[in-house]
């Protein structure tokens, strides 16, 4: 028969409060696990000495101490999800410039799988496991890898911006709708998402038009400015033979002009001879 696995899962390892790995781990008289700084929050915000797991009150408060050997088996445990982290992740393709790596990798960065709205941090296939297989974690709300994810949380009251107020015009949280923003037109964010990208589709469309009808009249300008430039080379050389050729008819005319006084002026004076002679 084969034998069974008895070694501790990992919902072991998490605390009730705060969801993650145990730091400082201390156990109550009940028998519960808890870091000791969450249990310590947790009392002094509270009116009793009640235990988060199974509401046992006591009279008066614990005075817990770190529980030494289950901190040493947490310790083991972060070390050998770390160990599996790195030898998994030199198997997963990094992440390209354009793409959201993930937040808990070091040295090089791999490509993020899924952005956690509780955590605001992003992770790859490895470092996402315990949100897909830790009960605690399993609550958290996921969502395709996005960078600032800051920005994506409502400032007053720590709530994914999940919804879009359509009267103001900005995104929203749950809370937001039913308080600051009661009775405005609010759709969920996707839905304007998708909305938006219909309308810059159509915009970007008007616009390509506009680009292509400017083109045309700048062809057109163009064209004419080509016949202008042609039309005024034509008339320049029009104008030039013009004056060429006149200038030409006056220097044969002043030539004949010269040629006619030479004739005369050699005719009288072969005449004013003879009459000498005579």
């Amino acid at each position: 028969m084969a034998s069974a696995n008895y070694g501790p899962s990992e919902d072991q390892f998490l605390c009730s409060i705060c969801l993650d790995v145990f730091t400082d781990p201390v156990t109550t008289s009940c028998g519960h696990n808890f870091c000791i700084n969450c249990i310590n929050e947790h009392w002094n915000t509270s009116d009793q000495n009640l235990c988060p797991m199974c509401k046992k009150d006591f009279i008066t408060r614990p005075d817990l101490r770190v529980n030494t050997m289950f901190s040493e088996m947490v310790v083991q445990f972060r070390q050998s999800a770390q160990q599996k982290a790195s030898s998994s992740s030199s198997e997963q393709q990094e992440s390209k410039p354009g793409e959201v790596p993930c937040d808990v990798c070091t040295g090089s960065k791999v490509k993020a799988l899924k952005s956690c709205l509780m955590c605001l941090v992003s992770y790859c296939e490895t470092h996402l496991e315990p949100h897909l297989t830790m009960s605690g974690l399993k609550r958290h709300q996921l969502m395709d890898p996005v960078e600032n994810l800051e920005g994506r949380m409502c400032t007053k009251h720590d709530k994914p911006l999940e919804l879009f107020c359509k009267s103001d015009q900005t995104c929203v949280c749950m809370l937001c709708s039913v308080l600051d923003h009661k009775n405005h037109d609010v759709v969920p964010l996707k839905e304007e998402c998708e909305e938006k990208k219909v309308e810059l589709k159509k915009t970007e469309a008007e616009i390509q038009q506009m680009i292509q009808k400017r083109r045309l009249k700048i062809q057109e300008i163009k064209h004419s400015v080509d016949l202008s430039e042609e039309d005024a080379g034509r008339e320049k050389a029009e104008g030039v033979q013009v004056f060429t050729d006149l200038m030409e008819s006056v220097e044969r005319g002043l030539k004949e002009l010269l040629k006619t006084i030479e004739e005369k002026q050699k005719t009288t004076k072969n005449q004013a001879e003879a009459f000498i002679r005579e």
